[in-house]
């Protein structure tokens, strides 16, 4: 029996895609050299993975027992290659998670911080929500990711990078009446628009205000900020903005007006994080130092 790394990675992919045609795609292969590729291997352990239908593929019993294996060995690879890059700090190829609520306002003050430290640096960015970003992690398909705390998850190294102020965002005519003393317990949720469901700022809002999702307006189903941020400054109600978003945002909807919640503010912890198992040589504290540098300059833009 003689299971190939290759193998795995094929047979990874087709378990997350569960299409044959997808997983081809995600590691740039033809569909019949996978397939071939899973049927050898299926052959080699005397076991069936995979169950073929019309409309894709289903592990088998066997299969998600492989496929388990499969993570590991594949995950132990990463690290081993992680290990050697990063022997002589940071450089090489970096991959980095970033959450959509962080990456657009971050990343473009960051990027030239690191190249004018002349990093000898690959920054490959996936910008995804947070619990796809940490499985990505875990899994050995990113070195680090910026999120926001908590990670809720063991294994990992926190590097608290910046605190992020919630502000209040509407137009004009929506902020006139909402008192003096700010507080978020006070809004009326009916108001209240926030992102779709996965995003870890829809849920820090809620949890600020006391509130289930049920409890606030018509889900528009929003994936950004910007579709938010547009959508209230003509005066479809209220949302939540981080300090780190307001410059852009505001410049992009010049009809936005913005109100800070009397203290303590709700607020954020934005922090870079990596798995412990993973060597460090310098190369994590020097992009905490940068990431912790474009986000202040960030905020610093806020009023």
């Amino acid at each position: 029996m003689n299971v190939t790394l290759r193998q795995l990675r094929y047979f990874t992919a087709l378990a997350e895609t569960g299409s044959f045609g997808r997983a081809a795609e995600a590691v740039h292969v033809s569909q019949p050299a996978l397939s071939q590729q899973i049927k050898e291997m299926e052959a080699q352990l005397g076991l069936r993975l995979v169950e073929r239908q019309p409309r894709g593929a289903v592990l088998t019993p066997a299969g998600h027992e492989l496929l388990a294996h499969a993570r590991a060995v594949l995950g132990e690879m990463a690290r081993l290659e992680q290990s050697a890059r990063w022997r002589e700090g940071l450089g090489g190829r970096l991959s980095l998670g970033v959450i959509p609520t962080v990456a657009p306002y971050l990343l473009p003050v960051a990027l030239p911080l690191i190249r004018s430290r002349n990093l000898r640096l690959e920054l490959r960015i996936h910008e995804s929500k947070t619990e796809r970003v940490l499985d990505a992690l875990e899994d050995g398909h990113l070195d680090a990711a910026v999120i926001a705390l908590p990670a809720g998850r063991a294994g990992l190294l926190e590097a608290p990078l910046f605190t992020d102020h919630f502000l209040l965002a509407g137009n004009a005519a929506t902020l006139a009446g909402q008192g003096a003393a700010l507080s978020p317990k006070a809004l009326d949720p009916e108001r209240l628009l926030l992102l779709e469901e996965g995003h870890c700022l829809a849920d820090q809002a809620l949890e600020v205000c006391a509130l289930r999702r049920a409890d606030t307006r018509v889900d528009l189903g929003a994936s950004s900020l910007a579709t938010l941020a547009g959508l209230v400054a003509e005066g479809f109600g209220l949302t939540f903005l981080p300090e780190i978003a307001v410059a852009s945002e505001s410049a992009a909807a010049p009809k936005l007006a913005l109100r800070r919640f009397a203290e303590p503010q709700p607020a954020r912890t934005i922090a870079l994080v990596r798995r412990t198992a993973t060597p460090d040589d310098g190369w994590f504290s020097t992009l905490t130092n940068i990431l912790r540098d474009a986000g202040e300059s960030r905020l610093k833009e806020a009023p």
